[in-house]
Protein backbone atom coordinates (compact mmCIF):
# COMPACT_ATOMS: atom_id res chain seq x y z
CA UNK A 1 0.00 0.00 0.00
CA UNK A 2 1.34 3.56 -1.03
CA UNK A 3 1.71 6.54 1.57
CA UNK A 4 -1.03 8.96 1.79
CA UNK A 5 0.02 11.44 -0.61
CA UNK A 6 -0.97 13.95 1.53
CA UNK A 7 1.12 12.64 4.48
CA UNK A 8 4.22 12.70 2.52
CA UNK A 9 3.95 16.44 1.29
CA UNK A 10 3.31 17.43 4.71
CA UNK A 11 6.33 15.07 6.00
CA UNK A 12 8.07 16.83 3.02
CA UNK A 13 7.38 21.11 3.93
CA UNK A 14 5.74 21.39 0.87
CA UNK A 15 2.35 22.07 2.36
CA UNK A 16 1.49 25.96 3.96
CA UNK A 17 -2.08 25.61 3.61
CA UNK A 18 -5.11 23.04 2.64
CA UNK A 19 -8.66 24.18 2.32
CA UNK A 20 -9.76 21.05 3.67
CA UNK A 21 -6.90 18.87 5.09
CA UNK A 22 -8.83 15.92 6.41
CA UNK A 23 -11.38 15.60 3.32
CA UNK A 24 -8.26 15.66 0.79
CA UNK A 25 -5.77 13.52 2.91
CA UNK A 26 -9.22 10.95 2.66
CA UNK A 27 -9.44 11.58 -1.21
CA UNK A 28 -5.88 10.22 -1.92
CA UNK A 29 -6.56 6.96 0.35
CA UNK A 30 -9.68 6.72 -2.19
CA UNK A 31 -7.93 6.13 -5.48
CA UNK A 32 -6.07 7.95 -8.15
CA UNK A 33 -6.29 12.26 -7.83
CA UNK A 34 -5.38 14.35 -10.78
CA UNK A 35 -3.59 17.71 -9.52
CA UNK A 36 -2.47 20.73 -11.21
CA UNK A 37 0.40 23.39 -10.98
CA UNK A 38 0.18 26.58 -13.32
CA UNK A 39 3.57 27.61 -14.81
CA UNK A 40 3.97 31.18 -16.10
CA UNK A 41 5.51 31.17 -19.43
CA UNK A 42 6.55 35.21 -19.59
CA UNK A 43 10.39 33.42 -19.22
CA UNK A 44 12.56 31.36 -21.14
CA UNK A 45 13.15 29.27 -18.29
CA UNK A 46 11.62 28.65 -15.11
CA UNK A 47 13.59 28.96 -11.75
CA UNK A 48 14.79 27.96 -8.11
CA UNK A 49 11.37 29.66 -7.24
CA UNK A 50 9.59 27.01 -9.20
CA UNK A 51 11.13 23.85 -7.92
CA UNK A 52 8.57 23.12 -4.91
CA UNK A 53 5.94 23.03 -6.99
CA UNK A 54 7.86 20.84 -9.41
CA UNK A 55 8.47 18.76 -6.80
CA UNK A 56 4.62 18.63 -5.41
CA UNK A 57 3.96 17.51 -9.03
CA UNK A 58 6.84 14.90 -8.71
CA UNK A 59 5.87 13.38 -5.30
CA UNK A 60 2.73 13.07 -6.30
CA UNK A 61 3.12 11.38 -9.73
CA UNK A 62 5.63 8.64 -7.73
CA UNK A 63 2.81 7.74 -5.10
CA UNK A 64 0.46 6.86 -7.90
CA UNK A 65 -1.15 10.06 -8.57
CA UNK A 66 -1.79 11.81 -11.91
CA UNK A 67 0.21 15.44 -12.21
CA UNK A 68 -0.82 18.07 -14.57
CA UNK A 69 1.64 20.83 -15.73
CA UNK A 70 -0.33 23.84 -17.45
CA UNK A 71 1.34 26.46 -19.39
CA UNK A 72 -0.05 29.62 -18.74
CA UNK A 73 0.20 30.75 -22.47
CA UNK A 74 -3.35 32.02 -22.35
CA UNK A 75 -3.13 33.97 -18.75
CA UNK A 76 0.72 34.56 -19.62
CA UNK A 77 -0.84 36.94 -22.27
CA UNK A 78 -2.72 38.65 -19.57
CA UNK A 79 -0.36 38.86 -16.52
CA UNK A 80 -0.58 37.80 -12.99
CA UNK A 81 -0.87 40.40 -10.86
CA UNK A 82 -0.96 39.15 -7.65
CA UNK A 83 2.69 40.18 -5.42
CA UNK A 84 3.23 43.13 -8.52
CA UNK A 85 3.35 46.52 -7.87
CA UNK A 86 2.67 47.68 -11.25
CA UNK A 87 1.69 46.26 -14.65
CA UNK A 88 3.75 43.78 -16.94
CA UNK A 89 4.50 44.19 -20.06
CA UNK A 90 2.45 42.16 -22.13
CA UNK A 91 4.03 39.10 -24.69
CA UNK A 92 3.31 38.21 -28.04
CA UNK A 93 1.97 34.88 -28.11
CA UNK A 94 4.74 33.97 -30.59
CA UNK A 95 6.63 34.87 -27.34
CA UNK A 96 4.75 32.96 -24.79
CA UNK A 97 4.38 30.10 -26.98
CA UNK A 98 8.22 30.25 -27.36
CA UNK A 99 9.13 29.80 -23.90
CA UNK A 100 6.76 27.15 -23.68
CA UNK A 101 8.69 24.69 -25.11
CA UNK A 102 12.27 25.38 -23.29
CA UNK A 103 9.86 25.16 -19.79
CA UNK A 104 8.57 21.60 -21.26
CA UNK A 105 11.59 20.60 -21.63
CA UNK A 106 12.70 21.50 -17.77
CA UNK A 107 9.36 20.01 -16.66
CA UNK A 108 10.00 16.98 -18.28
CA UNK A 109 13.47 15.97 -16.05
CA UNK A 110 10.93 15.69 -12.88
CA UNK A 111 7.67 14.29 -14.58
CA UNK A 112 7.11 11.10 -16.65
CA UNK A 113 4.63 11.19 -19.35
CA UNK A 114 4.37 7.58 -20.41
CA UNK A 115 3.69 5.84 -17.11
CA UNK A 116 -0.21 4.78 -17.95
CA UNK A 117 -2.63 5.70 -16.06
CA UNK A 118 -1.06 8.34 -13.88
CA UNK A 119 1.15 9.75 -16.78
CA UNK A 120 1.69 13.26 -16.57
CA UNK A 121 -0.05 16.03 -18.75
CA UNK A 122 1.66 18.88 -20.07
CA UNK A 123 -1.08 21.74 -21.51
CA UNK A 124 -1.59 25.06 -22.72
CA UNK A 125 -4.70 26.64 -21.23
CA UNK A 126 -4.84 28.62 -24.44
CA UNK A 127 -6.42 25.74 -26.10
CA UNK A 128 -9.80 26.60 -24.25
CA UNK A 129 -8.86 30.68 -22.94
CA UNK A 130 -8.21 31.09 -26.65
CA UNK A 131 -11.49 30.19 -27.64
CA UNK A 132 -13.90 31.94 -25.05
CA UNK A 133 -16.51 34.07 -26.09
CA UNK A 134 -16.25 36.91 -24.22
CA UNK A 135 -20.46 36.98 -23.54
CA UNK A 136 -20.53 33.26 -22.64
CA UNK A 137 -17.44 33.75 -20.16
CA UNK A 138 -19.22 36.68 -18.48
CA UNK A 139 -22.53 35.67 -18.38
CA UNK A 140 -21.63 31.59 -17.46
CA UNK A 141 -18.74 32.48 -15.21
CA UNK A 142 -18.65 36.01 -14.23
CA UNK A 143 -21.75 36.10 -12.80
CA UNK A 144 -20.55 33.94 -10.23
CA UNK A 145 -17.29 36.27 -8.69
CA UNK A 146 -18.36 39.16 -6.64
CA UNK A 147 -16.38 42.91 -7.55
CA UNK A 148 -16.87 43.24 -3.42
CA UNK A 149 -14.54 40.30 -2.91
CA UNK A 150 -12.24 40.58 -5.64
CA UNK A 151 -11.30 44.36 -4.30
CA UNK A 152 -10.51 43.35 -1.47
CA UNK A 153 -7.84 41.17 -2.42
CA UNK A 154 -4.53 43.08 -1.33
CA UNK A 155 -2.43 43.20 -4.21
CA UNK A 156 -5.89 44.66 -5.67
CA UNK A 157 -6.78 46.75 -2.68
CA UNK A 158 -2.75 47.96 -2.48
CA UNK A 159 -3.05 49.05 -6.36
CA UNK A 160 -6.28 50.90 -6.16
CA UNK A 161 -5.08 52.99 -2.94
CA UNK A 162 -1.75 54.23 -5.39
CA UNK A 163 -3.12 56.33 -8.27
CA UNK A 164 0.51 55.51 -9.69
CA UNK A 165 0.17 51.92 -9.49
CA UNK A 166 -3.71 51.69 -10.88
CA UNK A 167 -4.39 48.11 -12.20
CA UNK A 168 -6.64 47.49 -15.36
CA UNK A 169 -9.37 45.72 -15.90
CA UNK A 170 -6.71 43.34 -18.38
CA UNK A 171 -4.85 42.34 -14.97
CA UNK A 172 -8.12 42.41 -12.90
CA UNK A 173 -9.71 39.58 -14.76
CA UNK A 174 -6.37 37.39 -14.32
CA UNK A 175 -8.95 35.61 -11.22
CA UNK A 176 -11.68 34.68 -13.31
CA UNK A 177 -9.60 33.33 -16.13
CA UNK A 178 -7.51 30.58 -13.12
CA UNK A 179 -10.56 29.69 -11.55
CA UNK A 180 -11.85 28.67 -15.12
CA UNK A 181 -9.13 27.03 -15.74
CA UNK A 182 -9.63 24.63 -12.94
CA UNK A 183 -13.15 24.67 -13.90
CA UNK A 184 -12.85 23.45 -17.15
CA UNK A 185 -9.30 20.90 -15.82
CA UNK A 186 -12.14 19.31 -13.37
CA UNK A 187 -14.72 19.35 -16.14
CA UNK A 188 -12.31 17.87 -18.59
CA UNK A 189 -9.94 16.03 -16.59
CA UNK A 190 -11.06 15.16 -13.39
CA UNK A 191 -9.04 17.88 -11.60
CA UNK A 192 -10.01 17.87 -8.00
CA UNK A 193 -6.75 19.79 -6.80
CA UNK A 194 -4.53 23.00 -7.87
CA UNK A 195 -1.57 24.02 -6.00
CA UNK A 196 0.89 26.85 -6.37
CA UNK A 197 2.11 29.69 -4.51
CA UNK A 198 1.16 31.09 -1.35
CA UNK A 199 0.27 34.65 -3.09
CA UNK A 200 -1.66 32.15 -5.09
CA UNK A 201 -4.15 31.19 -2.38
CA UNK A 202 -7.12 33.94 -3.31
CA UNK A 203 -7.04 32.54 -7.26
CA UNK A 204 -6.98 28.76 -5.96
CA UNK A 205 -10.05 28.96 -3.86
CA UNK A 206 -11.59 31.29 -6.26
CA UNK A 207 -11.58 28.19 -8.89
CA UNK A 208 -12.54 26.22 -5.66
CA UNK A 209 -15.80 28.15 -5.54
CA UNK A 210 -16.80 28.46 -8.91
CA UNK A 211 -16.50 24.85 -9.18
CA UNK A 212 -19.16 24.31 -6.03
CA UNK A 213 -20.92 26.36 -7.70
CA UNK A 214 -21.01 25.33 -10.80
CA UNK A 215 -20.96 21.31 -10.42
CA UNK A 216 -21.20 20.64 -6.71
CA UNK A 217 -18.25 18.98 -6.58
CA UNK A 218 -15.37 19.80 -3.75
CA UNK A 219 -12.26 20.96 -5.30
CA UNK A 220 -9.15 21.85 -3.02
CA UNK A 221 -6.56 23.97 -2.51
CA UNK A 222 -2.93 23.83 -1.38
CA UNK A 223 -0.21 26.17 -1.43
CA UNK A 224 3.71 25.42 -0.67
CA UNK A 225 5.42 27.99 1.77
CA UNK A 226 7.37 31.28 1.17
CA UNK A 227 11.20 30.39 1.98
CA UNK A 228 12.95 33.31 3.20
CA UNK A 229 16.87 33.17 3.94
CA UNK A 230 18.33 34.32 7.66
CA UNK A 231 18.39 37.77 6.16
CA UNK A 232 14.95 37.89 5.39
CA UNK A 233 15.34 37.75 1.36
CA UNK A 234 13.81 35.19 -1.05
CA UNK A 235 15.40 31.77 -1.33
CA UNK A 236 16.70 31.93 -4.85
CA UNK A 237 17.34 35.13 -5.48
CA UNK A 238 21.39 36.33 -5.25
CA UNK A 239 23.01 39.60 -6.20
CA UNK A 240 23.57 38.03 -10.09
CA UNK A 241 19.77 37.72 -9.50
CA UNK A 242 17.59 34.62 -10.40
CA UNK A 243 18.91 30.83 -10.46
CA UNK A 244 17.58 29.79 -13.46
CA UNK A 245 16.87 25.96 -14.32
CA UNK A 246 18.33 26.64 -17.97
CA UNK A 247 21.63 25.31 -18.12
CA UNK A 248 22.45 28.63 -20.52
CA UNK A 249 21.39 31.08 -17.94
CA UNK A 250 22.95 29.91 -15.22
CA UNK A 251 25.23 27.29 -15.76
CA UNK A 252 25.42 23.63 -13.90
CA UNK A 253 28.64 24.32 -12.09
CA UNK A 254 26.64 27.55 -10.60
CA UNK A 255 23.15 25.76 -9.93
CA UNK A 256 25.33 23.37 -8.08
CA UNK A 257 27.33 26.46 -6.27
CA UNK A 258 23.93 28.06 -5.40
CA UNK A 259 23.62 24.63 -3.36
CA UNK A 260 26.81 24.40 -1.79
CA UNK A 261 26.47 27.92 0.16
CA UNK A 262 23.27 27.11 1.64
CA UNK A 263 23.01 28.36 5.16
CA UNK A 264 23.25 25.28 7.98
CA UNK A 265 20.44 26.03 9.98
CA UNK A 266 18.29 25.56 6.71
CA UNK A 267 19.82 22.50 4.75
CA UNK A 268 17.71 19.80 6.74
CA UNK A 269 14.31 21.69 5.58
CA UNK A 270 16.34 21.98 1.68
CA UNK A 271 17.04 18.09 1.88
CA UNK A 272 13.12 17.23 2.63
CA UNK A 273 12.02 19.99 0.29
CA UNK A 274 14.15 19.33 -2.75
CA UNK A 275 15.47 15.91 -2.86
CA UNK A 276 13.15 12.77 -3.33
CA UNK A 277 15.97 11.30 -0.28
CA UNK A 278 14.47 9.13 2.37
CA UNK A 279 13.25 11.08 5.30
CA UNK A 280 15.34 8.55 7.38
CA UNK A 281 18.52 9.23 5.13
CA UNK A 282 18.32 13.08 5.29
CA UNK A 283 17.88 12.77 9.42
CA UNK A 284 21.08 10.82 9.31
CA UNK A 285 22.90 13.17 7.24
CA UNK A 286 21.82 16.15 8.97
CA UNK A 287 23.39 14.64 12.38
CA UNK A 288 26.74 13.95 10.51
CA UNK A 289 26.27 17.68 9.00
CA UNK A 290 26.04 18.96 12.96
CA UNK A 291 28.61 17.17 14.37
CA UNK A 292 30.84 18.51 11.32
CA UNK A 293 29.52 21.57 10.08
CA UNK A 294 32.82 22.58 8.39
CA UNK A 295 32.85 20.01 6.00
CA UNK A 296 29.27 20.73 4.47
CA UNK A 297 28.41 17.09 3.62
CA UNK A 298 24.97 17.85 3.99
CA UNK A 299 25.25 20.24 1.67
CA UNK A 300 27.44 18.91 -0.45
CA UNK A 301 24.33 16.10 -0.98
CA UNK A 302 22.10 19.00 -1.60
CA UNK A 303 24.04 20.67 -4.21
CA UNK A 304 24.98 17.10 -6.00
CA UNK A 305 21.20 15.66 -5.44
CA UNK A 306 19.15 19.12 -7.17
CA UNK A 307 21.67 19.62 -9.92
CA UNK A 308 21.63 15.90 -10.47
CA UNK A 309 17.43 16.48 -10.96
CA UNK A 310 17.79 19.85 -12.53
CA UNK A 311 20.80 19.29 -15.04
CA UNK A 312 20.90 15.23 -14.90
CA UNK A 313 23.79 13.17 -13.32
CA UNK A 314 26.52 14.11 -16.19
CA UNK A 315 25.98 17.57 -15.68
CA UNK A 316 25.79 17.36 -11.69
CA UNK A 317 29.44 14.83 -11.29
CA UNK A 318 30.83 17.75 -13.71
CA UNK A 319 29.87 20.29 -11.79
CA UNK A 320 30.76 18.69 -8.18
CA UNK A 321 34.61 17.60 -9.69
CA UNK A 322 35.04 21.52 -10.83
CA UNK A 323 34.07 22.38 -7.53
CA UNK A 324 36.40 20.32 -5.86
CA UNK A 325 39.23 21.34 -8.01
CA UNK A 326 38.17 25.14 -7.63
CA UNK A 327 38.32 25.34 -3.99
CA UNK A 328 41.68 23.23 -3.36
CA UNK A 329 41.10 19.49 -3.29
CA UNK A 330 43.26 17.79 -4.52
CA UNK A 331 43.19 17.14 -8.73
CA UNK A 332 46.03 15.30 -10.67
CA UNK A 333 46.16 16.94 -14.34
CA UNK A 334 44.47 14.01 -15.65
CA UNK A 335 41.54 14.97 -14.18
CA UNK A 336 41.92 18.33 -16.63
CA UNK A 337 40.31 16.82 -19.54
CA UNK A 338 39.01 18.81 -22.74
CA UNK A 339 35.13 18.45 -20.67
CA UNK A 340 36.19 19.41 -17.62
CA UNK A 341 38.55 22.57 -19.45
CA UNK A 342 35.75 23.52 -21.15
CA UNK A 343 33.54 23.92 -17.82
CA UNK A 344 36.44 25.92 -16.30
CA UNK A 345 36.63 27.94 -19.15
CA UNK A 346 33.16 29.43 -18.37
CA UNK A 347 33.71 29.78 -14.96
CA UNK A 348 37.22 31.59 -14.65
CA UNK A 349 39.11 34.47 -16.29
CA UNK A 350 41.43 33.96 -19.40
CA UNK A 351 43.76 35.12 -21.58
CA UNK A 352 45.55 34.32 -24.64
CA UNK A 353 49.73 33.49 -24.93
CA UNK A 354 50.81 34.90 -28.12
CA UNK A 355 54.42 34.12 -27.94
CA UNK A 356 55.32 30.64 -28.84
CA UNK A 357 56.63 28.27 -26.37
CA UNK A 358 58.73 27.80 -24.30
CA UNK A 359 58.58 30.23 -22.45
CA UNK A 360 59.06 30.91 -18.97
CA UNK A 361 56.60 30.42 -16.42
CA UNK A 362 56.29 34.16 -15.41
CA UNK A 363 56.14 35.62 -18.91
CA UNK A 364 53.17 32.92 -19.12
CA UNK A 365 51.36 34.58 -16.31
CA UNK A 366 51.92 38.20 -17.24
CA UNK A 367 50.96 36.89 -20.88
CA UNK A 368 47.91 35.38 -20.31
CA UNK A 369 47.11 38.17 -17.85
CA UNK A 370 46.80 36.21 -14.81
CA UNK A 371 49.67 39.25 -13.38
CA UNK A 372 49.97 43.09 -14.36
CA UNK A 373 53.58 42.72 -14.31
CA UNK A 374 56.67 40.77 -14.00
CA UNK A 375 57.42 41.41 -11.01
CA UNK A 376 54.07 40.35 -9.49
CA UNK A 377 54.31 37.34 -11.45
CA UNK A 378 57.82 36.70 -9.74
CA UNK A 379 56.48 37.34 -6.15
CA UNK A 380 53.76 34.88 -6.67
CA UNK A 381 55.73 32.27 -7.59
CA UNK A 382 58.58 32.44 -5.30
CA UNK A 383 56.16 32.57 -2.50
CA UNK A 384 54.84 29.27 -3.30
CA UNK A 385 51.79 30.36 -4.53
CA UNK A 386 51.16 29.38 -8.41
CA UNK A 387 50.45 26.27 -9.48
CA UNK A 388 49.97 25.53 -13.58
CA UNK A 389 48.13 22.07 -14.22
CA UNK A 390 47.91 21.15 -10.41
CA UNK A 391 51.59 21.49 -10.58
CA UNK A 392 53.72 24.00 -7.88
CA UNK A 393 55.61 26.37 -9.70
CA UNK A 394 59.33 26.92 -8.15
CA UNK A 395 61.16 28.92 -10.50
CA UNK A 396 59.89 32.04 -12.16
CA UNK A 397 61.87 31.31 -15.31
CA UNK A 398 61.44 27.57 -15.47
CA UNK A 399 60.36 26.79 -18.82
CA UNK A 400 56.76 26.34 -19.90
CA UNK A 401 56.50 23.85 -23.05
CA UNK A 402 53.96 22.80 -25.66
CA UNK A 403 54.34 18.97 -23.62
CA UNK A 404 52.62 20.83 -20.64
CA UNK A 405 49.71 22.01 -22.39
CA UNK A 406 46.48 20.16 -21.62
CA UNK A 407 44.12 19.41 -24.55
CA UNK A 408 43.29 22.86 -26.91
CA UNK A 409 46.98 24.32 -25.64
CA UNK A 410 45.22 25.12 -22.02
CA UNK A 411 47.14 25.66 -19.05
CA UNK A 412 45.46 25.74 -15.90
CA UNK A 413 46.92 28.55 -13.20
CA UNK A 414 45.69 28.75 -9.57
CA UNK A 415 47.15 32.01 -7.99
CA UNK A 416 47.32 31.87 -4.08
CA UNK A 417 44.46 29.82 -2.60
CA UNK A 418 41.16 31.26 -4.38
CA UNK A 419 42.15 33.05 -7.69
CA UNK A 420 42.33 30.64 -11.31
CA UNK A 421 42.96 31.62 -14.52
CA UNK A 422 43.22 29.77 -17.87
CA UNK A 423 46.12 30.81 -19.77
CA UNK A 424 45.78 29.14 -23.64
CA UNK A 425 48.99 28.95 -25.51
CA UNK A 426 49.83 29.03 -29.68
Amino acid sequence: MRDNAFSVLMERGIVEYCSSPEDLKAVFDEGMVTAYVGFDPTASSLHVGHLIPIMGLAWLQRLGHRPIAILGVGTGLIGDPSGKSKERNLLTLEQVEKNMFSIREQLAHFLEFQAGSNSALMISNYDWLGGLKLLDFLRDTGKHFSINTMIAREYVKSRLEDPEKSISFTEFTYMLLQAYDFYHLCENHDCLLQMGGNDQQGNILAGVELIRKKTGKQAFCLTYPLLLTSAGTKFGKTEEGAVWLSPDLTSPYRFYQFWINAEDGMVSRLLRLFTFLPNREVEELVKTHEAHPERREAQKVLAFEVTRNVHGEHAALGARRASEILFGENFEPADLDEEMIAILSKEVPSGEVNRPLPLAAADILVEAGACTSKGEARRLIQGGGVLLNGRKVVDPQSPVEGSDCLPGGALFLRLGKKRFHLAWAR
